[in-house]
């Protein structure tokens, strides 16, 4: 628990090497809402948040790519508190978990150096904003893609499938994502899709918000809290760290987790893309889920690549 508490007090946008320089400048226009949810299905309407630009279809080294290598750092806005995802290791120091080994792939194929990397702490609700104002070249940290995002920010193809699940103490009567939790304060962070599935139905439940998930597991141990609503895989790291909690129920959504990216930065979304089909082929995201999830969440493969 003390473990646990130390982490989440970590805080917002947080420098963990040198300080970041303005991406902004030299950034083509911002691409409308209007222009990338047309490309989904042809009709305008978002129908498959998922599909990506393809990396056989356009430039992989256009101007965002070429800032990147220019400044000869990769700014990435990551999480330093999820457990098994993107955490400091108390051993070493370092940030380590399933999203870090991701983005060390992208640097090492953009910058060729998978520590040519300046991580930055992102709070989930800032996720969005930090990709906009340019603090960031990209978010890799457990970030959903949906539709309502596309309107702000580009995605990756998905490469993690997770759902929206209840997380609680042992021995609590909460049976999942339903009536059992009326009465109770189910604990969510802010700007997550957990939030916005509350939003629609709580079951009759106080909801809390906290800036991360990780917090909330602080309040459910401390009993602030009866229950967590997060996604299954940030769940299961939850309760790796304390074996008191576990998850129940079913999970209720889909969850494609992708790398964000500001919209105007095409050929980053495309690099990403080839990046990401070589992770799956050659055996490396298999490796880190072996190394970090599979005996949590097991059973579970990439998922296959859609693209516009």
């Amino acid at each position: 628990m003390a473990a646990a508490c130390t982490l989440a007090l970590l805080g917002a946008l947080v420098p963990l090497q040198d300080d970041p320089a303005p991406l902004s400048a030299g950034r083509p226009a911002q691409v409308t809402w209007a222009q990338y949810a047309a490309t989904q299905d042809g009709s305008g309407t978002c129908t498959q948040p998922e599909r990506s630009l393809d990396p056989n279809l356009g430039s992989t080294t256009g101007a965002a790519v070429a800032r990147i290598r220019k400044y000869g750092k990769l700014k990435v806005g990551v999480d330093q508190n999820s457990y098994l995802w993107g955490f400091r290791d108390p051993a070493t120091g370092d940030l380590a978990g399933f999203d870090i080994d991701l983005v060390k792939a992208i640097a090492k194929d953009i910058l060729g150096d998978e520590n040519a990397v300046q991580y930055l702490t992102v709070p989930t609700a800032d996720r969005i904003k930090d990709i906009k104002s340019g603090a960031v070249d990209m978010v890799v940290r457990t970030m959903t893609i949906n539709c309502e995002r596309l309107k702000d920010v580009a995605f990756s193809t998905a490469y993690f499938t997770a759902g929206q699940q209840i997380l609680t103490s042992g021995g609590s009567s909460i049976t999942g994502f339903d009536d059992s939790l009326r009465g109770r304060t189910v604990c969510t962070a802010t700007g997550s899709t957990g939030q916005k599935k509350l939003q629609g139905d709580r079951h009759g439940a106080d909801v809390m918000l906290v800036a991360n998930q990780l917090d909330c597991l602080v309040q459910l141990q401390l009993h602030l809290a009866d229950a967590v609503f997060t996604d299954n895989a940030l769940g299961a790291g939850q309760a790796a760290q304390d074996p008191a909690v576990h998850l129940v129920g079913k999970t209720v959504t889909d969850e494609p987790y992708g790398v964000a990216m500001n919209l105007a930065d095409t050929d980053l979304v495309r690099r990403v893309n080839k990046v990401l089909n070589a992770y799956r082929a050659d055996g490396s995201w298999q490796a880190s889920y072996h190394h970090w999830l599979e005996a949590d969440l097991p059973g579970i493969k990439p998922p296959v690549p859609l693209y516009k």
